[in-house]
């Protein structure tokens, strides 16, 4: 069982890139943090070497797009924890780079399952664990290619990325994002989105000028913030983002 004045905290997609820095730093602040992996090999090797560097880190196989695995990880994280103080929703794709006159529906549909429907799922899940945490805090790891406004703007930095399934996928996790935290507020909730920006992350082939490790610090920010914090807000380095 979990000491009962940690805080707990789960991070999905956490075997590599943002999501396992996330859960390094976590870590390094005295959460007890779940790695949660589609993959079981790649999930318990990264729990495990972060654990080596002297933090509580857990393995939890989950896939947001499988169900069965979605319950077996709030048995195990009820069953050793008993609350949830910080939910990260990291897990993300891009199936697709087309826009939106070619692109292909099956994998814009795979990208939503993933990016949308995934966190949503998850969040369901966690809520009554979330509830019994002294936390209550939500973060969705969105992008800057998600703000309508931004991708409306030809003079915008990345206006040029103009791909359906992603961009409207973090588009929806963003609405998401205010309509979870306008029904949470009464209850202290603090959900938020946030773009930690272009990072080397598989996803891009490591094109990103940012480190993981540059990525993950808004992403804690934001998972760490107190109960006076913001909600229903879309952050990035910085300030703040168009919806």
């Amino acid at each position: 069982m979990s000491d009962a004045t940690k805080k707990i905290a789960l991070v999905t997609g956490a075997n590599k890139g943002i999501g396992k820095e996330t859960a390094r730093q976590l870590a390094e602040l005295g959460y007890t943090v779940y790695i949660g992996a589609r993959d079981a090999a790649r999930g318990q090797a990264a729990a495990e070497e972060l654990s080596a560097a002297g933090g509580d880190v857990r393995f939890v196989r989950l896939d947001v797009t499988e169900p069965e695995t979605l319950r077996s990880a709030v048995e195990q994280v009820t069953a050793e924890a008993g609350r949830l103080d910080a939910l990260v929703n990291n897990a993300g794709i891009a199936a697709d780079q087309a826009p939106p006159s070619t692109a292909d529906l099956d994998a814009a549909r795979a990208t939503f399952e993933v990016n949308f429907f995934g966190p949503v799922a998850v969040a369901q899940a966690f809520l009554p664990l979330l509830r019994a945490g002294s936390e209550k805090v939500i973060v969705n790891v969105s992008s800057e290619l998600g703000s309508i406004t931004l991708n409306g703007d030809p003079a915008a930095q990345f206006a040029d990325v103009n791909i359906l399934g992603y961009n409207s996928s973090k588009s929806a996790l963003n609405a998401f994002t205010v309509m979870l935290a306008k029904e949470l507020a009464p209850e202290g909730f603090r959900v938020n989105a946030v773009d930690p920006g272009f990072t080397a992350t598989d996803m891009n082939g490591h094109a990103g000028p940012l480190s993981p490790e540059d990525a993950a610090r808004i992403v804690v920010r934001n998972a760490t913030l107190d109960a006076d914090g913001p909600t229903g807000a879309f952050f990035t380095e910085g300030g703040t983002l168009p919806w």
